[in-house]
């Protein structure tokens, strides 16, 4: 038995008849996927922005239901000291605390990785809360614009 047999003839002839992808056609496929990326990736970018400001405006409605909850238990609103803490574990003197008035234990960052800022007495209303936005430092515009509790 030798090398070289009818069958070994024919896989490298099919071998060597095909062919890879010349390096002109690989630069159009490169080409055309950084144009669609292009297009694309700002848009994408764009609605993960939007929807994390969304996800901290839902979030703060969340809050604004627990905090309405506290009260009707407790008949106040956390100070500014016990702050959004107060939803989840008792705050020193309050007997009638029900809670933890927040799903999970914890008050969730918002979507940026950042502590939510409580203020009570507020000064937009009876409390204000806000989340500093992407940049994680009071003002903004766009992705870093702030979002709190009395622009809704």
């Amino acid at each position: 038995m030798g090398t070289g047999g009818p069958t070994s003839r024919r896989l490298h002839r099919r071998v060597r008849n095909q062919r890879g992808f010349t390096l002109v056609e690989l630069l159009v496929v490169i080409t055309i996927i950084a144009l669609i990326m292009g297009i694309v990736g700002p848009r994408v970018l764009n609605y993960l922005t939007e929807s994390k400001a969304k996800a901290a405006k839902i979030q703060i409605e969340s809050f604004s239901s627990a905090l309405d909850l506290f009260f009707l238990d407790t008949g106040r609103y956390p100070n500014t000291s016990e702050g959004l803490t107060a939803l989840v574990r008792r705050p020193g003197a309050i007997n009638a605390w029900n809670g933890p008035y927040l799903k999970g234990g914890t008050v969730p960052p918002d979507p940026w990785g950042n502590q939510y800022v409580y203020r009570s007495p507020g000064q937009h209303g009876t409390y204000d809360i806000l989340s500093y936005g992407s940049d994680g430092t009071e003002g903004g515009t766009g992705a870093a614009q702030d979002i709190t509790s009395w622009q809704r």
